[in-house]
Order: structure tokens, then sequence, then C-alpha cells
């Protein structure tokens, strides 16, 4: 129906180039017999005065005798009869509008994926960053974005964090990242069924990608302990997570509503002797 609507205009920018500009133009449709006509239509007058919209009786009748005052009349027009500029420019209409189209479908798909982990390939590297492909979509992960240290390699498969969809004259922009901090909590949500669920609650977290992070943890049932479902049995399910981040270090601490047991916790493994509440 879209497609249709833009072949429609197309067409229309071919014929209102060809055409008086006075001169009442339309695109006929028939999608069951799966025919396009284009036609003009002039109304029946005594007296002609606008030359190109209106035609007398005695015209209309050398066209066919049953036609009578106030009749629209309809007179088919040759395709091929289009000059090469208005040719162009219906050309030009409808590659935009499929153009468009596909401008739409992007953002409209992205835009549902914001803050999830996306799955890519790296197509190519360059000294900016690297192109990604996703599906038939291609995104580019800026330098400033990947993981410092990281090297990525044509081939390679990366998860990346969507921070953001937007819409700009050239397309949507799918802007994507390494080094946010929603990555590691997704990575977590992948690989902790607790959280997924619901059970476990990841409260904050800070990061220095390819460094360290520090994510707290909360539980809503006592019977969970939250710090131990993130770590996993014999510390699979965290070391799951620092394989797909390059290595990098994390700890995981169990949040807490009392700030200064928060703070403590959040500077383990230091030892905290006192903590001032200023």
């Amino acid at each position: 129906e879209y497609m249709l609507q833009k072949i429609e205009a197309g067409l229309l920018a071919a014929l209102r180039k060809d055409a008086a500009s006075s001169e009442t133009l339309a695109v006929l449709v028939d999608e069951d017999a799966k025919t396009i006509k284009l036609v003009t239509r002039r109304k029946v007058v005594e007296q002609v005065e606008t030359p190109g919209a209106e035609l007398t009786l005695e015209e209309a009748q050398a066209i066919d005798p049953r036609y009578g005052l106030g009749d629209i009349v309809e007179e088919e027009i040759d395709p091929h009869n289009f000059g090469r500029i208005s040719a162009q420019n219906a050309k030009q209409v409808i590659i935009q509008g499929i153009r468009e189209y596909e401008r739409d479908q992007i953002y409209n798909e992205y835009q549902s994926r914001q803050h999830e982990l996306l799955s890519c390939v790296v197509a190519r590297v360059d000294r900016r960053g690297a192109a990604l492909t996703l599906d038939k979509t291609e995104v580019y992960l800026v330098t400033g974005e990947q993981i410092p240290g990281e090297v990525l390699r044509e081939g390679k498969r990366i998860k990346v964090y969507v921070v953001e969809v937007r819409r700009s004259t050239r397309g949507p922009q799918i802007l994507i990242s390494r080094t946010h901090p929603g990555l590691v909590k997704r990575l977590f949500e992948l690989e902790v069924p607790e959280i997924y669920d619901g059970t476990v609650e990841v409260k904050a977290i800070s990061r220095e990608a390819g460094a360290r992070t520090k994510m707290a943890v909360w539980s809503k049932d006592a019977n969970v302990n939250p710090v131990s479902a993130c770590i996993g049995p014999h510390g699979d399910r965290v070391a799951a997570v620092v394989e797909k981040l390059g290595g990098e270090k994390i700890d995981i601490v169990k949040w807490s509503e009392d700030v200064s047991e928060f703070i403590s916790a959040a500077l383990s493994p230091a030892k905290v002797v006192k903590v001032e509440l200023l």
C-alpha cells in the first residue's frame, strides 16, 4: 500500500512535468487487474474558462456522443510519451519512497531495542572504529566506545549495547557501545536467571571499561544471596561475563539502604575502619 502511494506520486510528478498546470491529473490503480492508468480529467462546460481543466460540449461529444454538460471526461495518457526529464522525475520519487520506507523500517525495529544487546559480526576495522553487520543492517562502533586494549578482527562476533536510536537526515542512527555500564548489566541478565526473572536486582554499576567494574546487587527474596547468585557455582557466571568483556575485572557487592554499610561494601576488598557522613 505504501509503495503504491509512492508509485502514484512518482507518476503524478511525471505527469505534471509533461501536462499543462491547469489540467486535473489522476493515477488510477487497479490492484485486482494489476493495471495502472494515467488520466486527465476535464469538465464539460458551455464556455471554457480554464483551459486544460474544462472542455466544450462539442469537444466532449467528439470523444463520445453520450457526454453532457457537467460530465467529467477522462482521457488516458500513454506514459511512453513521457519526456526523459519527466520519466527521471517519476523514477526519483519512487526510489526516494523505497529509501524512506527502508529507513522507517530500520528505525522502528531498533527503536524498540534501545538499551538492549545486539550480537554483531565485525565486517571491517579502520582508524575511526569498526563496522559491524547485524542481519542486513550495518552499524558503526566508534573507537571511543570500544573497550580499551580490545582487538577487533574481521569475522569476530561481539555483543554491543544500544545506547540510543535517532532519526537523522541521512537515515536512522544506531548509537552502540562496548564501554557503557548497561552492557555489563545485560550480560549478567543473560548469565544469571535470578536477575532475568527479577529476584535479584542490579541497583548500581560503576565502570572503567577494560579495567574494572563494580556492581551493586540486591535481592527481594531473603533466601537468595544476590552476590552468590551473580558469582555462580565455582564462579562460572561471573567468569562468563568477564570472558565476554576481554578479561575486565568485576567486583560484585551487596547493596544496602544503609549508606554507611553500602559505602563499606563498595570499597571492598579494602577494609573500611570507619565511615563518616558529613
